[in-house]
């Protein structure tokens, strides 16, 4: 009984090690109609990622300055000695 257990188990062994090692076919080219979709399509991703990402930031630096007490529309106060000439 060890015997075919243990012949089942290597011939299942050998199988995934050549199921693993097995080449995909390579895919089909692409015509220049599908590379220009894919490139237009990329650049609109990357663009909608830039307008999130830009989104984030404004909302991280509004966090930020609420919870400091700094107020968005305020310009920073200038000293009493720093208008002021000797």
């Amino acid at each position: 009984m060890k015997k075919i257990l243990l012949a089942l188990v290597g011939g299942a062994m050998i199988g995934l090690f050549a199921a693993s090692h097995a080449k995909l076919p390579a895919p089909p080219p692409k015509s220049d109609a599908e590379k220009a979709a894919e490139a237009a399509k990329a650049a609109a991703a990357k663009a909608k990622e830039g307008e999130l990402n830009a989104k984030a930031q404004d909302r991280a630096v509004a966090n930020y300055k609420k919870n400091k007490g700094i107020a968005m529309d305020a310009k920073p106060a200038m000293g009493a000695k720093a208008g002021k000439k000797k």
